[in-house]
């Protein structure tokens, strides 16, 4: 791990800002006696109350400290085992918090999708932004140009996959009166019916001639998403990889990288990061250095669902391994028939795009903990949980519910402020989200 630098420190003391926040009715399952008090999010923390006992009320997302201090180490020692860079994408969290963690084990930057994450990255100070985007609006550009006049440090990548979004973000520019260039790369698409990107190698071409044709706008290299190819497989993504460090050579032979300091070659989401860190080890040599970025971003949370079973740790134990840091507690609140249990969190509050929530753990009206076994969640409405409960099964109106989830993304979004929470139930921080 790179040794915390100005960079990290810049951003971990625009995070702090965040513990001034009053802990009030604003955010789900704090204390309401912290709101009576006055109490910040900082005082709050540091009280070390505990989540089962401390007056937070139900439902309430907690994240284990003990694992998410595993996620954050564990794909930081893999991206330096393999000569990568590593931008996580802060569309998973947008944790201003996390950020600056990730920033200090070492990333390059951040990744993000769509200006306003971008405005919430810079507002805490992140220096260097990976948008993994196409970015064509025109206010959007307005103020990032005068970003980047306004701070020289500040280091902007963004897609482009056709001339008309090239023409249109040369126009925006030009208008804002831009001072320095924006850099773009090239989006290489996974394929005919994937997702954004151009799909062939001569209308990339095309798409970087229109981008030499411009003042705005400096090439510095391609990227893609290889989990959007389609029917994606080991061989069929390694294919597509190979493709796009085709076509990045392509390009510097070119001379499209001429007077560049460094070429950024980028692609990696969270379930072929192994099949990006093999094939970005076979790069030949080009004109410049070649920034190998890695974007994965589900790894901070990892998850009990979608992203437990497509790690690439799964396929590489030697190399490590993530846990699933969320638990959605719940409380019982009505057994109205033999076999059926309701609790106090539904679609407000649990992510069921991909998933439906696992039910974990039961935590008793004496506090005492037991497995959860024979009970399952069969549906949600907006705020109960439909459970199944077996025949033999203990579970009382009253009791808490530990639940697990399927994709980081959809957890994050739901809860704008998250305990942090020890092995033993005490509460050490509260990171707060911005969606």
């Amino acid at each position: 791990m790179a040794a915390p630098g100005p960079r990290h420190t810049a951003v971990a003391h625009a995070a702090a800002r965040l513990a001034a926040e009053p802990a009030d009715h604003r955010f789900k399952g704090l204390p309401p006696d912290a709101a009576a008090a006055g109490t910040t999010l900082g005082e709050l923390a540091a009280e070390r109350r505990s989540l089962f006992t401390g007056g937070f009320t139900t439902p309430v997302l907690a994240l284990s400290a003990e694992r998410l201090d595993h996620n954050l180490a564990a794909l930081s020692a893999y991206t330096a085992r393999h000569g990568l860079a590593f931008a996580p994408h802060g569309k998973t969290s947008m944790a201003p918090q996390l950020f600056a963690r990730q920033i200090e084990q070492g990333a390059w930057g951040i990744t993000l999708a769509v200006p306003h994450q971008v405005r919430v990255a810079r507002a805490f100070g992140v220096p260097r932004i990976f948008l993994a985007n196409e970015l064509v609006d025109a206010s959007a550009l307005r103020w990032l140009a005068s970003e980047l006049d306004g701070d020289p440090s500040f280091r902007f990548v963004c897609y482009v996959d056709s001339a008309a979004g090239v023409a249109l973000m040369d126009e925006a520019l030009r208008a804002a009166g831009a001072r320095r260039p924006v850099d773009v790369v090239v989006e290489l698409g996974a394929g005919d019916g994937a997702r954004t990107g151009v799909r062939t190698e001569e209308e990339c071409a095309a798409v970087a001639d229109a981008v030499a044709a411009t003042a705005t706008l400096r090439l510095v290299g391609v990227a893609g998403y290889e989990g959007e190819v389609p029917g994606a497989t080991l061989e069929a993504v390694g294919e597509w990889l190979r493709r796009l460090i085709a076509l990045a050579a392509a390009f510097d032979e070119a001379g499209r990288f001429a007077g560049l300091d460094e070429i950024v070659l980028s692609a990696g989401g969270s379930a072929w990061f192994d099949a990006v860190a093999e094939a970005f080890g076979q790069v030949p040599e080009m004109s410049a250095p070649v920034l190998k970025l890695l974007r994965s971003g589900a790894y901070v949370s990892h998850d009990d669902g979608h992203y437990r079973h497509l790690t690439p740790f799964n396929r590489h134990p030697e190399e490590g391994a993530l846990q699933a840091a969320f638990t959605l507690w719940t409380q019982v609140v009505s057994r109205p028939e033999p076999g059926q249990a309701f609790v106090n969190a539904g679609k407000r509050d649990a992510a069921h795009d991909l998933e439906l929530p696992e039910a974990h753990v039961v935590r008793g009206l004496d506090g005492t903990v037991r497995s959860a076994e024979g009970i399952s969640v069969t549906s949600l409405s907006d705020q109960h949980a439909w459970l199944r409960v077996a025949e033999g099964v203990g579970l009382e109106v009253g009791e808490w519910v530990g639940f697990g989830m399927s994709h980081p993304c959809t957890i994050f979004d739901k809860w704008q402020v998250i305990p942090v929470v020890n092995a033993d139930g005490t509460v050490t921080d509260l990171i707060r989200t911005f969606f």
